[in-house]
This record gives structure tokens, C-alpha cells and sequence, in this order.
């Protein structure tokens, strides 16, 4: 089942030219050696299963001890995802929610803006989504949409992009003085390892409604998206609505970590310290200690 452009492509991958074809079933060697440690990633191995299915579980009991918490109280969660495509956001998402009432554990993944949308303010279809007393919701990719895809892609203008960068804040600094608790994660992966996602998802029929044309169309403009990722950091790290990056090669690992990230930032009732663990700090940092390491 042939994808729309789906030839090979020539990419430059570590500053080395290299040739990648997505429709062969083989996947190319120095992608599959170099996938998981790509991007600088701290780890050889990735976290067994039976380490990662306890701490997670664990961490699912908190995860639902907070939903409690917050209906009693009123409080008000907002947690968006945000990376490259085939960085574990959805995963993530789904791992943090399993567990939660869905009536007050909403998920925002909004298409592309219909006509009536795009003659709005760029916010205003988010402001709609945003949660009520004792409502946690979690964006699969949100309105910094503005600040990767849509620049990159051509879908917005270059006079839209800079308003976006100056009202992003402002917007985040009232949702916070509000009292909206605002998580803001960057999944970061590294180039191979997009590459070998890519190839599973062509390659699995389970999988492949995941894989688009955009997704293709994106093969050649990995430097574009690390420009704008990084140019998004620099402008919308502040210290009211920080970034939280993971480095997410190993899928495990960043899904634990950013659920302890959301623990230890609350005081619920029954909270339980050893049950959440530390983070480690070598795949969770702030946006500006990101920023430090490249």
C-alpha cells in the first residue's frame, strides 16, 4: 500500500549524506544500530518491561489518587505534548490517562482549522478546550502547532509565527495567575530513531493509519524542526510556564518520567514520595538545561 511520495530520499543524518527508502521492508542498518542512542540519548538498552509495567502501575495509583484531589478541590490541569512526529506523544498520553475518569480526563487532538477558524484570533479554538473546576486535560500537540509544524510546512506566515512567539507567553501567564496548573512536555528524539518509527508504522498494518503524507513530506526538513524547536524554547521558557524536555527514544522511560514530573509538581491528598521515585535527570530537564546541552 504505496504511500503518496513515498520514494527514497536522500537525507544528511549526522552529517552524512545518506539514503533512506521507507517502502523497503528492510530497515537500513545504521538506522537500526544507532536508532536508540541517537540524539545524544543516555541509555545502550532500553528499560525491560517487567521494570517499567511496576513502576508504572505504581505511578497510575497516584495518577488517580490526583483525580480525586482535584475533583474535591476545584483544580484545574493542563498537560500538553508536544515533539517531532513519531516521538511518543500519543503513548505518553494514553499511559497517563489509562486509569482516569475520562468524564474529567479529556483529551484536545484538534485537525487542521476549518474556515470559520482560520478567520479567528489563532487562540480562540484552544480557549474552548480548556478545562473547568476539577478537569485535567491533555493536548496531543496543541497551539504550538504555531511554533513547529505550521512555519515549517508553510502553513503560516512568517508575521504570524513572530505574534504567536510574543502572545504565547502572555496567554500561559494568565492561564497560571488563573490557577490552571500548566505542564508544557517536549518529546525529543533523535533522527534515526524517527527514521526506524517511520519504517515500523509503513511496515505494520496495526500501524500504518499513523504515517502520513505529511510525514513523508517532513523526511528532508529534520534541521528545519530543530530550528524552530529550539527557537520555541528560547522565546516560551518562562518562569511561569517552563518547558519540560524528555528525551524519548526509549518510550519506557520517557513515560515514567514525565508522570513523576506531574506528581512531585503537586500536593494531593495520600501522596505517596517512595511509590513516585526520582526523576532522572538525564532524560528530564527544563527547556533552558536542554537548551545548554546542544
Amino acid at each position: 500500500m504505496p504511500l503518496t511520495d513515498s520514494k527514497p530520499v536522500d537525507l544528511l543524518v549526522s552529517k552524512t549524506p545518506r539514503r533512506f527508502d521507507i517502502d523497503d521492508p528492510k530497515l537500513p542498518d545504521w538506522v537500526d544500530k544507532h536508532a536508540l542512542t541517537s540524539g545524544d540519548f543516555p541509555y545502550e538498552h532500553k528499560l525491560d518491561s517487567d521494570s517499567y509495567d511496576e513502576a508504572l502501575q505504581a505511578l497510575q495509583v497516584e495518577l488517580v489518587k490526583v483525580q480525586l484531589w482535584m475533583q474535591d478541590t476545584g483544580k484545574r490541569v493542563i498537560a500538553l505534548f508536544e515533539g517531532r512526529d513519531a516521538a511518543g506523544k500519543g503513548g505518553a498520553i494514553q499511559a497517563m490517562r489509562a486509569y482516569m475518569n475520562p468524564r474529567s480526563a479529556r483529551i484536545v487532538a484538534l485537525s487542521k482549522p476549518g474556515e470559520t477558524e482560520r478567520g479567528q484570533w489563532y487562540f480562540q479554538r484552544y480557549v474552548a478546550t480548556f478545562p473547568s473546576a476539577g478537569e485535567f486535560v491533555l493536548y496531543d500537540r496543541s497551539w504550538y502547532n504555531r511554533a513547529g509544524v505550521e512555519p515549517v510546512m508553510g502553513f503560516c506566515t512568517p508575521a504570524e509565527y513572530e505574534a504567536f512567539l510574543r502572545q504565547a507567553p502572555k496567554l500561559e501567564s494568565m492561564l497560571v495567575d488563573e490557577g490552571i496548573l500548566l505542564f508544557k512536555f517536549y518529546l525529543d528524539i533523535g533522527q534515526e530513531m524517527q527514521l526506524k518509527r517511520f519504517h515500523d508504522r509503513r511496515h505494520d498494518p496495526l500501524k500504518i493509519w499513523k504515517l502520513s503524507p505529511m510525514d513523508i513530506a517532513a523526511l528532508n526538513k529534520w534541521q528545519d524542526y530543530s530550528d524552530k524547536r529550539d527557537r520555541m524554547l528560547k522565546e516560551t521558557h518562562t518562569d511561569k510556564a517552563p518547558w519540560t524536555v524528555i528525551r524519548a527514544n526509549d518510550k519506557r522511560r520517557a513515560r515514567l518520567e514525565l508522570i513523576r514530573h506531574v506528581l512531585k509538581a503537586m500536593e494531593y491528598d495520600g501522596k505517596d514520595k517512595d511509590a513516585i521515585g526520582k526523576i532522572d535527570d538525564r532524560i528530564l530537564m527544563d527547556g533552558e538545561t536542554f537548551l545548554k546541552t546542544l
